[in-house]
């Protein structure tokens, strides 16, 4: 029986869309991404990565390795009746969006954060909900129209107008829904709504992804570990975030911060097979945070991951640094003009926004498909690596000057109403002359507004 050459994989986007490539059977996990990439239209990926579903978690594909490696014997088989998937997910979260060169990458990091806030068990941070959700219905839905009847009329049609535009289980997390009910949502909602009439659509997304970063479990990547090798359910959290990593242990469905450790607080991270080790920097005199991982494999891109998402950090945080004092820059020229058009209402919305969030209370994943992993690739992953150390790397970056600052078309970005689709690749080493071009711009920006930079 002669084996069919080639393989035909599904790749599941975070909107909910799918897309499929064909590849060949001797394939890289890079040809996967190209065939992506045409099919998108878009140069590079930047933030996201191609992952594999494994007991319930998603590991990154490292692209220089086979698909066979990841899917198994059933790949080598090529058998028509197995479907091959993948997962498009964000592996770097980004301080802001405008970091995120291309709307459509731009479109899809926010369609996975809205995911992650109806995925949310963030019970204390509730208030926070409400502004996602406003942010996102402008984001969606545009302005919301003004009623001009009577006010009998109108408190009629309003309540129509809040069941047709928008449902609460599209914008909350279950257990919100359960606690303030769904009369609630459709009553306080389109209040906040209303307050960001005029916000255009892209800059509404902007204002989503930069509040997301506010919730504790939004903008981070769990890895589910155990406390002891007998501990039957993993009860440890490690979560990658922007700045570091976030240790958090979860009791009776509740998740409780253990360590927020920033990555100048690690000193390495080491595994031995499942035995994941944290050591942290000697001033901080903390024990070696120890736990297991479900396998060596977890384990190896566990920490792949963690190393990858420290170097894009330091890639990227001159350039983020920037892009947040150029958001300084526009917000307060924003207020300055609110405050000298519209001091009566300006002050009217603060006590609205304010008194709906007086009135919440503070109070304190998985898909159901798993890749065929053949245990005899198991066992070469742990004589392979059965010891591995890591030091975090230091900050070697330099600063490139452009040529033609004109033909760096990210800046576009920076323009509302302007976007950016063209097929350029912009690797680490980029971001040191985004760096650069970044501060030029905040630097007339900030000429133009008559304040000083640093």
């Amino acid at each position: 029986m002669r084996v069919r050459q080639t393989r035909q994989v599904c790749i599941l986007l975070p909107n909910k869309q799918h897309l499929d490539c064909t590849v060949g059977v001797r394939s890289r996990g890079h040809d996967v991404l190209n065939c992506l990439l045409k099919q998108l239209s878009v140069g590079e990926l930047q933030v996201l990565g191609l992952a594999v579903l494994r007991d319930n978690e998603y590991l990154f594909l490292d692209l220089e390795k086979k698909l066979s490696k990841y899917f198994g014997k059933t790949w080598n088989r090529g058998s028509s009746m197995v479907q091959f998937i993948l997962f498009l997910r964000v592996q770097y979260y980004v301080g802001s969006g405008l970091l995120l060169f291309s709307s459509k990458v731009q479109q899809l990091y926010y369609a996975e954060l809205r995911q992650k806030v109806l995925q949310s068990k963030s019970h204390h941070q509730e208030a926070l909900f409400f502004q996602l959700a406003a942010s996102a219905l402008q984001a969606e839905v545009g302005d919301l129209e003004q009623s001009e009847a009577s006010d009998e009329e109108e408190g009629r049609a309003n309540r129509q107008e809040r069941k047709r535009y928008f449902l609460p289980e599209d914008y909350f997390p279950s257990w919100l829904i359960r606690r303030r009910g769904r009369h609630y949502l459709l009553q306080h909602v389109p209040v906040l709504h209303r307050e960001l009439r005029g916000v255009s659509r892209r800059q509404a997304t902007l204002q989503f992804i930069k509040e997301a970063n506010s919730l504790q479990d939004g903008a981070v990547t769990f890895y589910r570990m155990r406390k002891d090798k007998k501990e039957l359910k993993s009860s440890i959290l490690l979560g990658v975030v922007l700045r570091g990593v976030q240790i958090y242990e979860e009791v009776e469905g509740k998740q409780f911060l253990l360590y927020d450790l920033s990555w100048t607080d690690i000193d390495r991270f080491t595994f031995q097979g499942s035995r994941f080790e944290i050591t942290a920097v000697g001033s901080l005199c903390l024990p070696k945070l120890l736990h297991y991982t479900p396998s060596t494999v977890h384990s190896k891109h566990i920490l792949k991951h963690l190393t990858d998402s420290h170097c894009f950090q330091i890639s990227t945080r001159a350039a983020l640094g920037y892009v947040q004092q150029l958001e300084d820059v526009q917000a307060r020229q924003l207020y300055r003009e609110a405050y000298i058009c519209d001091t009566t209402g300006l002050t009217q919305r603060l006590r609205r926004n304010n008194s709906l969030t007086s009135s919440m209370s503070d109070c304190s994943v998985t898909e159901g498909t798993t890749a065929d992993w053949s245990k005899e690739e198991e066992k070469e992953e742990e004589e392979e690596v059965s010891y591995t150390e890591l030091e975090l790397c230091e900050d070697d970056s330099e600063e490139f000057l452009v040529d033609d600052p004109a033909e760096v078309s990210w800046l576009a970005e920076l323009l509302p109403g302007v976007s950016v689709d063209a097929s350029l690749e912009f690797p680490f080493s980029y971001w040191a002359a985004v760096t650069v071009e970044m501060k030029q711009v905040l630097m007339r920006r900030a000429d133009d507004e008559g304040v000083s930079v640093d």
